[in-house]
């Protein structure tokens, strides 16, 4: 077996044997798949799904072939925000009176985080990952980070994951420590997911709506919107879209990049700062900027999931403020052909780039293999 670096991931759904000791299992089982079927939905390129373990999704991808560390984090944001949803709606449309379906709230989700060298061995219908790194993260799930930090749903980051996706000075963090029989003291890093959800559920969006609308311009690119996603949020690519001889990203050091941030774009001799007012991952980045003293500009990049890819959009917003109104929308609608050019050489751009990568492998589990990890889960219960 080759040995391989790259990320491991477990995805564990959170109080779920105290929540089968009080419910009946045949609801629990459903319940249990629905929630399972969300994580292996979110497990996408270039994560791999390596096998369901009961009430968990375990997957790993290769190094040098990985998301940057913001847009991870993002993604990990992303499903644990869906995972909350699907539990929020499950509470609110369920009239069965059964334990199982009144304790639905009681569930939660964690991850744990490592990097290190592993090897994989095919067994069955899974790829099964091996080696000392693979057994020190299944070490990490069995922890005490519940009882010393207070906290049920969360992110828990080994040191090594930290420097490999370059998080080192990410805000937020938590340091923590565990010990373990014949590894000794093992730092580890913990992210509070409940402050992600209570920030996602009452965002307010701030897309440009038809209405003020100027020009739009888009581009289907064959890469799911996670992927396009990544390549959009950092400068050295944004440039490719923007046209522009330099791209740079002002914001406070470890800090994510988010609403109150400023991409700072180029053009020959000349710098148009662009204030991001709305990021939701995955889905649409507004930024906000002044073409022409008394004018305030609105451009937004909106990404949408189509069969095989992302239709990736650019909307110029009518100009805002009386001075130099007129100018600007007929300046800015002169530049419809410059836009849609501009969508296609980034389109270019990020598939060729992404060309020269091993295509990752999508893994979707079976819908019997779900159910029947499922039932295992209550199994061992």
């Amino acid at each position: 077996m080759a040995v391989q670096q790259g990320y491991f991931l477990i995805a564990d759904i959170t109080g779920y044997t105290q929540y089968l000791n009080e419910s009946e299992l045949d609801h629990a089982q459903g319940i249990l798949t629905s929630l399972l079927n969300l994580l292996i939905e979110h497990t996408r390129p270039p994560l791999i799904i390596s096998r369901l373990a009961g009430d968990a999704v375990i997957s790993y991808g290769l190094s040098g072939h990985f998301l940057s560390g913001q847009t991870f984090v993002e993604s990990l944001a992303d499903t644990y925000v869906s995972f909350r949803r699907m539990v929020e709606l499950m509470v609110r449309n369920t009239t069965c009176p059964c334990n199982a379906c009144r304790n639905i709230a009681s569930l939660d989700l964690k991850f744990f985080v490592h990097y290190g060298d592993f090897a994989v061995q095919k067994l069955d219908a899974h790829d099964e990952l091996v080696g000392s790194d693979v057994n020190l993260l299944h070490r990490l799930t069995k922890n005490h980070v519940t009882e010393a930090l207070g906290l049920k749903a969360y992110t828990l980051y080994s040191d090594a994951a930290i420097h490999a996706l370059g998080l080192e000075n990410l805000t937020g963090l938590i340091r923590h420590e565990e010990t373990y029989e014949h590894l000794g003291t093992v730092t580890v890093w913990i992210e509070d997911m409940h402050p992600v959800w209570e920030l996602k559920r009452h965002l307010s969006p701030a897309a440009i709506p038809p209405a003020r609308e100027l020009l739009r311009a888009g581009a289907n690119i064959a890469l799911r919107p996670e992927l396009v996603w990544d390549y959009l949020i950092q400068p050295q690519h944004l440039r490719v879209m923007l046209n522009a001889t330099k791209v740079d990203l002002v914001k406070q050091p470890g800090d994510k990049t988010s609403a109150g941030n400023m991409f700072q774009c180029y053009h020959g001799g000349g710098m148009q700062p662009l204030t991001i007012i709305d990021w939701q991952p995955f889905q649409r980045i507004v930024t906000e900027f002044t073409p022409m003293k008394g004018v305030t500009g609105h451009c937004e990049f909106r990404l949408e999931p189509i069969e095989g890819g992302t239709r990736l959009t650019q909307i110029m917003a009518k100009g805002e403020g009386a001075l130099g109104r007129f100018l600007f929308n007929w300046q800015f609608r002169k530049m419809a052909t410059e836009l849609n050019e501009d969508m296609q050489r980034f389109k270019t751009h990020v598939e060729t780039d992404w060309a020269q990568f091993t295509p990752t492998p999508t893994v979707v589990p079976a819908p019997d293999r779900v159910r029947s990890a499922a039932r295992e889960s209550l199994n061992a219960a």
